[in-house]
């Protein structure tokens, strides 16, 4: 996986993330911004080291993620679940330690579709009886 040109997928809800991992010093771009400051929340930038941190990698690869839709949550577990793969791609002996917190899951969650006669997907117009 340490091919530049390699290029990992993780999702969550409807954001999507593309991941390149390469061995360098640690820098973490998300969008062409530098990822402290993409994502507001200290938790955020945890959440996406917790890979890292699991296999005892922490700044040893630069990672360069591209992520569309969606909203901040499901970016940081796109991207969370992609570095996870890509980490794979490098040394397989990893997917033991990163099963234990489960960070190879997809999370399949996502917005029910609403229905019609309802206003919502689950909600219902209130009932007269008479």
């Amino acid at each position: 996986m340490a091919d530049k040109d390699k290029l990992v997928i993780g999702r969550r809800k409807t954001s999507t993330a593309r991941v390149s991992l390469k061995p360098g010093n640690g820098t973490i771009t998300i969008n062409g911004v530098d990822g402290k400051t993409y994502f507001k929340t200290p938790n955020g930038f945890e959440e996406i080291n917790l890979p890292f941190r699991k296999t005892n990698t922490v700044g040893a690869y630069d990672v360069k993620a591209n992520v569309k839709g969606g909203g901040f949550t499901g970016q940081i577990g796109a991207i969370r679940l992609a570095i996870s793969r890509a980490l794979l791609g490098v040394d397989e002996e990893f997917r033991k330690l990163m099963k234990e917190d489960s960070l190879l899951t997809r999370d399949p969650r996502a917005v029910e579709r609403k229905k019609y006669g309802q206003p919502k997907a689950r909600k219902k117009f209130q009932f007269s009886k008479r």
